[in-house]
């Protein structure tokens, strides 16, 4: 029995010792690894901020996520919310929160360099060297896009707008302390991809842009790991504030006869379906953003998904109804 009490003690010690080494030390600093480089200067030219403004109200979706949750609606819309933070997200490890993006000095990114700004989009650091979330998945985006992204925030009016960080359960801390890392696909260079109805733009915009791989392929909502076959769809979310109550399966996207959601579709029921946007309340995916993507990108998409391996992945149901 005393052996037996012995054991219990140490081990309650040593789990009171990781809990604090967790508490104390899960915001890493990852700049001596991935140090800023002050000389880089993006220019912001008329076409760069043009491009910008597409990508972040279009197919990087940014203003889905960087609006106060009650100005979603107006995204959904189609109109061109201010970028000023606040929209929420609840998973396990917290209470995600996206800051304000417009330059402003006090509460947004007008004191932050574009070397900053650059590598939060690639590497997933943000100014302080620490990593959240991989919600943005813009590791491998081409040089010019990301410019062109940090050239259109530049251009927009400052707005103050203080947003509160986000609340990490102690799951997220452990998250951050072994396991969200920077992300680096240990490329070099990130060259232009050229911009037309191919399937290695489709390929491009779904898995560099607008990560309809990272919605419509099971994945651990803990870790953010895949765990099924991409595309094939699975991936669960349960009711929250931001799905106004509902759960949903997201679908399978490949390109298989039986359990597809696009089995017999043609490219322009595709293209019609995106461009009519929302018809399911709560739904995770950002349609109102989608809608407005031009014909080249839909296109391209349709393109690069039919070429898809087709998977048998059956999805029952896809939206759930709030409990009552």
């Amino acid at each position: 029995m005393k052996v037996l009490l012995k054991g219990i003690g140490v081990l309650l010690v040593l789990i009171v010792a990781l809990g604090l080494f967790i508490q104390l030390s899960y915001q890493q600093d990852f700049s001596e690894e991935y140090p800023v480089n002050e000389d880089l200067k993006v220019e912001t030219t008329a076409a760069r901020i043009a491009l910008g403004e597409y990508l972040a109200y279009g197919p990087a979706h940014c203003a889905t996520c960087h609006v106060p949750v009650d100005k979603i609606a107006a995204v959904e819309a189609g109109e061109k919310v201010a970028m000023i933070g606040g929209g929420e997200l609840t998973l396990p490890p917290g209470i995600l929160r996206a800051p304000n993006l417009t330059p402003d000095p006090e509460t947004g990114i007008g004191n932050l360099s574009d070397e900053e700004l650059y590598r939060m989009l690639r590497y997933n650091i943000m100014h302080d060297g620490t990593t959240t979330i991989e919600l943005m998945p813009f590791s491998t985006m081409s040089d010019e896009d990301i410019y062109s992204i940090i050239a259109y925030l530049r251009s927009q009016e400052p707005v103050n707008h203080e947003v509160a960080a986000s609340d990490w359960t102690f799951l997220g801390k452990a998250l951050k302390r072994f396991v969200i890392k920077p992300i680096d696909d240990g490329k070099s260079e990130h060259p232009p991809i050229e911009k037309g109805a191919s399937i290695a733009y489709g390929k491009y915009l779904a898995e560099s842009v607008a990560n309809c791989r990272g919605c419509h392929t099971e994945r651990d909502l803990k870790s953010g790991a895949f765990t099924g076959p991409e595309y094939a769809g699975g991936l669960h979310f349960d009711p929250s504030p931001e799905t106004q109550g509902w759960a949903f399966n997201t679908p399978n996207l490949t390109p298989c006869e039986k359990t597809g959601i696009m089995k017999g579709w043609s490219k322009e029921a595709f293209v019609q379906r995106i461009r009519n946007g929302r018809t399911q309340a709560g739904s995770p995916m950002p349609w109102g953003t989608f809608s407005r993507m031009d014909s080249t990108d839909l296109e391209a998409l349709w393109l690069f998904l039919s070429s898809l391996e087709p998977i048998e992945n059956s999805i029952e149901q896809i939206a759930f109804a709030p409990e009552s």
